[in-house]
């Protein structure tokens, strides 16, 4: 059976643009592909193989603007309390107060797919979460990267307020940055801010338009087949894994016109490679370069439905 796809590029206009053309061309995609997580080596515990985890959702974005406001005046003569001092009691409240974390959804599916594959005491655990549930949640927390899979994250980004080491400012001004995990709504977030805070002091609002956390495309579909057997065909000796998509694609433009999401780069990857992204020294090895024209041509011959 042959599939229509949409394999999309970098640049946020042009998705945008093309999805508003194909909808009005009538044109929709069995499923689109984006750049997105990578083929791991040596970075899931436990499991010898490289793994290619293809991201089958993204997490949304939402951040929250809190404002605490207080008398001004000269620091020789404070109150007993300060906008500052009331914004920053309701931060440590907001970070010592995270939204809830679960080993459910994408997280359960990208377990179900790696557990065959590990080795030693990590395949006893994981093949037994109905069990060791709590203690594999407390593990996987205390690492950011898996910590990020597994709930909505919180992250204070800006701070201000004041600007004369002898004068109380009248206002102080925060803004915190949550990761939507599928499930979790941007609403869900600011009604757990205003619950956390429970301070009048302190006014909390949506600080810019939210994007809310993509649907989660099918594991067990043909078009999430047709990626996998091309990842196998390709890369022979890897395990392919669903898995979240912790940062945000352009992707989301492509909702309304596929039915699936795939977001999925065919690059071999280390722990050390990770920081190059979009950082310092960022680079390809020619043979993977070579391997990304494969995949791309051999992901469209299978979804044609040709050898």
């Amino acid at each position: 059976m042959a599939l229509t796809i949409c394999v999309t590029g970098n640049i946020a206009s042009g998705k945008t643009t093309c999805a508003k053309l194909l909808a009005e061309r009538g044109v929709h995609c069995e499923f689109a592909l984006d750049e997105g997580l990578l083929i791991t080596e040596g970075i899931m515990p436990g499991v010898v193989a490289p793994v290619a985890v293809v991201g089958v959702a993204e997490k949304g974005s939402v951040t929250v603007r809190l404002k605490a406001t207080a008398n001004p005046g000269h620091s020789s003569m404070p109150s007993t309390t300060s906008a500052i001092g009331t914004l920053a009691r309701a931060l440590v409240r907001i970070e010592t107060s995270p939204m809830p974390a679960a080993l459910g959804g994408v997280a359960n599916d990208m377990f179900d797919a790696v557990v065959p594959e590990m080795q030693g005491i990590n395949r006893v655990v994981l093949s037994n979460r109905w069990l060791f549930g709590p203690l594999v949640l407390a593990q996987l927390e205390r690492e950011p990267s898996t910590n990020a899979m597994l709930r909505t994250t919180t992250a204070i980004t800006v701070i201000t307020g004041g600007n004369k080491e002898n004068v109380l400012p009248g206002e102080a001004e925060a803004l915190v940055n949550f990761r939507l995990i599928p499930g979790d709504t941007a609403v869900a977030v600011v009604d757990h801010v205003r619950h956390v805070i429970g301070a009048d002091q302190v006014s909390v609002e949506v600080a810019t338009p939210p994007t809310e956390a993509s649907p989660v495309a099918s594991h067990n579909s043909t078009a999430y087949q047709v990626l996998n057997r091309t990842i196998r065909e390709l890369f022979p000796d890897v395990v392919v894994a669903p898995g979240l998509m912790i940062g945000g694609t352009d992707s989301r433009h492509m909702t309304a016109v596929a039915d699936h999401i795939f977001r999925f780069s065919p690059v071999r990857a280390r722990a050390e490679d990770l920081s190059r992204f979009h950082g310092t020294d960022e680079r390809v090895a020619v043979a993977n370069y070579a391997d990304l024209i494969r995949f791309y041509g051999r992901l469209i011959r299978n979804s044609a439905g040709g050898e």
